[in-house]
């Protein structure tokens, strides 16, 4: 499934897995994308599959006319090992009909990896929320028990919110544990990908947002900043103005209005 671009294949043991899943306002692979611009983060590799839809462009992280020619794919790998960091890109849907394949082929390469950890950004509709999952901020998260018994602490300290179940019967708040269940309206492979990993006992967590269409840019750069207060791969000050923008945003929302029009 993984194909370095290097001479020799990377090293992955011990490093920490970011990725997105492909949810609503695609704000899991916008933080991605600040993510590996910022760190400038080279490409170790890519995944070869037919999961997910193939795409191919021009580079969305180009700093010149040099290595703006240069073809990447649909999801590509990135490497930082003094910084402990792998990163997944994953630019376009995952085929409905294979998206449990995907998840056990990347349950797969992460186990073969021995990476320490997987962190997935995710994303939820925010019209689908209930009543208690109005409170607070609009972030959440989730962790799988493998996770918890060595980051517990961690969690502890950052004053997160768990991301609540919702009852079976609508309109009870007094549901036990055994009468709820896990949603993620929106989420893309987000709930399979977690529930898989709780079964198979792999550390992985959650990092998601309740956002609507639009402009998602904000929400991107929230998240991102979220998941730098718990791995500190910034400076403490200013982040929002330090995140790098790439250069692939300049037509996020496509070209401006042509003036022949008026």
């Amino acid at each position: 499934m993984f194909i370095t671009s290097q001479n020799s294949p990377p090293v992955f043991k011990d490093l920490t897995l970011v990725m997105p899943a492909v949810a609503v306002g695609n704000v899991g692979q916008l933080a991605v994308d600040l993510l590996i611009s910022t760190l400038s983060l080279p490409r170790v590799g890519y995944l070869h599959t037919d999961c997910v839809i193939p795409m191919a462009g021009n580079n969305p992280y180009a700093t010149g006319q040099d290595d703006a020619g240069e073809l990447h794919t649909a999801s590509e790998v990135y490497a930082a090992p003094e910084l402990k960091l792998a990163v997944l890109q994953i630019r376009s849907p995952v085929v409905k009909s294979k998206s449990r394949r995907f998840r056990q082929l990347l349950l797969s390469w992460i186990k073969a990896s021995g990476f320490s950890r997987t962190l997935v950004l995710s994303s939820s509709h925010a019209y689908q929320r209930d009543d208690q999952q109005l409170r607070g901020t609009p972030f959440r998260y989730l962790v799988t028990p493998s996770l918890l018994r060595s980051s517990g602490d961690a969690f502890k300290e950052l004053g997160w919110r768990e991301l609540e179940r919702l009852p079976l019967c609508l309109g009870r708040l007094d549901a036990g544990a055994d009468e709820t269940k896990l949603a993620i309206p929106g989420g893309g492979i987000t709930k399979g990908l977690y529930t898989d990993s709780c079964r198979e006992d792999v550390p992985l967590a959650v990092l998601l947002l309740f956002c609507s269409e639009g402009d998602n840019v904000p929400d991107a750069l929230s998240l991102v900043s979220h998941l730098d207060d718990w791995l500190h791969l910034l400076d403490d000050a200013s982040r929002e103005v330090k995140w790098k923008i790439p250069t692939s945003w300049n037509l996020l929302f496509g070209s401006g209005i042509p003036p022949a029009i008026f």
